[in-house]
């Protein structure tokens, strides 16, 4: 059932999408705009497609939330993960439509003073974002 397939896809997009901003900032740091414009495209590509499966994931299973569910020391450590990972979600998208707005239209001075700290924190979002897969649906799923 897709609901069941969902994280892992939601998890594989965000991956994919930290692997294409690093190969986007190689580009970049190689000057080559024409890769890395398209590297960059793909990346939000790719995090749309993701945030449109996670979107889909909790309609489908009419909001409910994934409860964490492990005891000890990982529970703290997951959910420092988790509430980083969730507000840093929540301000990475305008920095995204912002930052891809001004390289499109290359005004290079504004696009990389944004894409300073853009690129860590999409970045930051796109690790952290699988980590929170692995936590609830690898090495710690719930009973439930």
């Amino acid at each position: 059932m897709l609901v069941h397939v969902l994280p892992a896809i939601n998890a594989t997009l965000n991956g994919t999408s930290g692997v294409l901003l690093v190969i986007a900032y190689v580009l970049i740091r190689r000057k080559n705009i024409r890769l890395h414009r398209r590297f960059m495209i793909a990346a939000c590509s790719t995090s749309a497609l993701f945030l449109c499966g996670y979107v889909l994931n909790h309609w489908l299973r009419h909001g409910v939330v994934t409860h964490f569910t492990a005891q000890g020391i990982v529970r703290p450590v997951y959910f420092s993960i988790l509430i980083s990972h969730t507000i840093l979600a929540i301000i990475i998208l305008p920095l995204v439509i912002i930052t891809l707005r001004y390289g499109l239209r290359m005004s290079v001075r504004s696009h990389r003073a944004i894409a300073r700290w853009t690129f860590p924190i999409w970045m930051y979002v796109s690790v952290t974002g699988v980590l929170v897969y692995f936590f609830l649906y690898q090495w710690f799923p719930s009973s439930r």
